[in-house]
C-alpha cells in the first residue's frame, strides 16, 4: 500500500534525509527532474513560482525543459528565493531561460501548460494578495495545469483552503500527504501521482488502502452459510420512509458476502419491506407507533444468533433506541457497528459507554456525528481530521470510520485513507449501503480494522462504477448495490 505522510512527518523525514544522506540541493534537483520526466508537456510552458523551495522545484523543471527543447517561461511572484532555490534560479539565468514578475495583469492564457509552484506543503492559512489573484487567474485559464507537490492554497494535512489552485495533474513529491485525499481534494485535483525521490519516513506513516486478493478470505467448498456469518441490521421506523433503502442495505450485506442477513425492523413496517427483499430475512421487533420498543428477550435472542450487528439506520431517537443500544453495548460479544441514529443515541449514553463496551465496536460517523460523540466542534475536526479520529479511536478502544469525500479508518494505531467514492453517492441511502457491506465484511474478515477499510473501499469503488453507468445526479444507492459484485470480482483477481 502507498504511504501517506503528514506534513510534519514529511518535514522531519526530509530534514533527516538531508542531514544523513542527500544534500538539500540534490533533493530539489531530484524533485524537479522527476516532475519533468512525468508530464506530457504541451509548449509553451509557464511555471508560476513563489518564494520557497516549491519554487526551487519549478526552476529545476525549467532547466530540464530547456534541455529537451521545450519552450518555457518562469513567472515569479517576487524576486525572493530560498538558498537552494537561488542556486537553481541563477542556473536558469545562465541558460537564458526567460522570466518575468507577475502582476495583477499577467496573461496566463498564452501558455499551453501551466505549472503551479507557488506554495508547498508547509503552507497554512489562506492565499492573499497577489498570490490569490494569480491563483484565481490560473484557475480560470483553460490550459493544462500541473501542481508540484500539492495544490497551492491547500492545507497539506486537511485538504482545505478557500482559494486553491486546480490541477489536471498533481505530482506529489516523496510521499502523498493527507491533503491530496481529504475534504476539497477531489474537487480540485483531477489526477495525481507520487514521485519517490529517496525520502524515507522517520515516523509511522498512514496508508492509502488498496485491497489485494488476500483481503477477502478464501471460501471453501466444505462450508455453509453460518461459516461466513449471520449478520443483523437493526433499524427502521415509521417516519423512516425508505423501505427500499432498508432492503438495499440488506441486499448490500448479501452481495458483500454475508452468510445470512437478518433485517430487524419494527413489526408494523415489516410488510412494506418484505416485498423488496429476496435472500435476506425479516426479524420483527416490538414497536409502538412504528418505533421500536426495547424488548430484552428479543434482543437477547437476536444477539445470540449473529456474528455482527449494524445498529441505528433510521431507527429514530426515542429513549427506546438508547435502551436497545445500551443493552447491546453491555451484553453483546460480537462486532457492533453503530451508525446514523445509533450514533446520536451513543452520544447521549456518553464516552464511558464506548470505553466499557463488551463488544468490538465500529463507529461510522460523518463529521457532524463525530462532533456529537467526541464533543469537538466541526471546525476543529476539519482542522486535523486524522489526528482527531486516531486519538478518539485510541482513547475509546474502538475502530472509527470517519466519512468524507475520502474515508479515514483507524483503530488508534494504524490509519487507512480510502480514496474511493464519488459525488453521485451524496444521495439518500448511501450510508445504509455502507452499513450493510460493513456488517458482512466484519463477519468474515478477522481484523475489525481491515474489515472496515475493505467495506469502505468496496462501497466507494462500487459507487464510482455505478456513477459511470448513470450520472452523479440520477444515481441512487441501489445503483451502488448493483455494482458490489463486480468490485469484489476485481479484488479477487
Amino acid at each position: 500500500m502507498k504511504e501517506i505522510l503528514s506534513v510534519e512527518n514529511m518535514r522531519q523525514s526530509d530534514a533527516h534525509t538531508i542531514a544523513t544522506e542527500v544534500p538539500s540541493f540534490e533533493l530539489m534537483y531530484r524533485a524537479g527532474k522527476a516532475v519533468a520526466d512525468s508530464v506530457k508537456w504541451r509548449a509553451p510552458v509557464g511555471i508560476v513560482c513563489g518564494v520557497g523551495n516549491n519554487a526551487g522545484d519549478g526552476y529545476v523543471i525549467a532547466l530540464e525543459l530547456q534541455k529537451r527543447g521545450i519552450e518555457c517561461t518562469l513567472l515569479l511572484l517576487e524576486e525572493r528565493f530560498s538558498p537552494d532555490g537561488r542556486f537553481y534560479f541563477d542556473k536558469c539565468i545562465e541558460e537564458n531561460i526567460p522570466y518575468e514578475i507577475c502582476t495583477d495583469d499577467t496573461d496566463l492564457s498564452r501558455f499551453s501548460t501551466l505549472v503551479d509552484c507557488i506554495f508547498g506543503t508547509g503552507f497554512k492559512g489562506e492565499a492573499r494578495g497577489l498570490a490569490k489573484t494569480v491563483i484565481e487567474k490560473y484557475n480560470s485559464s483553460s490550459t493544462y495545469k500541473v501542481s508540484v507537490d500539492i495544490n497551492s492554497g491547500m492545507n497539506g494535512d486537511t485538504g482545505m483552503g478557500e482559494t486553491i489552485a486546480n490541477s489536471d495533474l498533481t505530482c506529489s513529491i516523496g510521499s502523498f500527504k493527507p491533503g491530496h485525499f481529504l475534504n476539497k481534494a477531489k474537487d480540485v485535483i483531477k489526477d495525481k501521482i507520487n514521485l519517490d525521490i529517496g525520502i524515507k519516513p522517520i515516523d509511522k506513516p498512514y496508508y492509502l488502502y488498496e485491497p489485494g486478493k488476500d483481503s477477502i478470505p478464501e471460501r471453501k467448498n466444505f462450508s455453509n452459510k453460518s461459516t461466513y456469518g449471520y449478520v443483523a441490521l437493526i433499524g427502521g421506523s415509521k417516519k423512516y420512509s425508505g423501505a427500499i433503502r432498508l432492503a438495499a442495505m440488506a441486499n448490500a450485506a448479501m452481495r458483500a458476502g454475508a452468510g445470512v442477513a437478518m433485517l430487524a425492523v419494527p413489526d408494523s413496517i415489516s410488510p412494506y419491506i418484505i416485498p423488496n427483499i429476496l435472500e435476506a430475512t425479516i426479524y420483527p421487533l416490538s414497536d409502538n407507533g412504528g418505533e421500536i420498543v426495547f424488548n430484552e428477550s428479543e434482543f437477547s435472542a437476536l444477539a445470540a444468533r449473529v456474528k455482527t450487528i449494524a445498529f441505528g439506520m433510521g431507527i429514530g431517537l426515542s429513549g427506546e433506541t438508547e435502551k436497545a443500544l445500551s443493552y447491546l453495548l453491555n451484553n453483546y460479544k460480537g462486532r457492533l457497528i453503530v451508525d446514523a441514529d445509533g450514533l446520536t443515541a451513543l452520544s447521549r449514553l456518553g464516552s464511558d459507554a464506548i470505553k466499557n463496551a463488551s463488544c468490538e465496536l465500529i463507529l461510522t460517523p460523518h463529521n457532524m456525528e463525530f462532533s456529537r460523540i467526541s464533543g469537538l466542534p466541526i471546525d476543529e475536526i476539519l482542522s486535523a481530521p486524522i489526528d482527531h479520529a486516531k486519538k478518539f479511536a485510541k482513547d475509546h478502544g474502538c475502530t472509527l470510520l470517519l466519512k468524507g469525500p475520502s474515508t479515514i479508518v483507524t483503530d488508534g494505531d494504524r490509519v487507512y485513507v480510502i480514496d474511493r467514492g464519488c459525488a453521485g453517492m451524496a444521495t439518500a441511502g448511501s450510508g445504509d449501503v455502507l452499513s450493510g457491506i460493513l456488517a458482512a465484511t466484519a463477519a468474515y474478515v478477522p481484523s475489525p480494522l481491515e474489515a472496515t477499510a475493505l467495506a469502505a473501499y468496496i462501497n466507494g469503488a462500487a459507487g464510482e462504477l455505478a456513477e459511470s453507468r448513470t450520472n452523479p445526479i440520477s444515481m441512487t444507492a441501489s445503483d451502488t448495490v448493483s455494482a458490489i459484485s463486480e468490485i469484489i470480482t476485481e479484488i479477487l483477481k
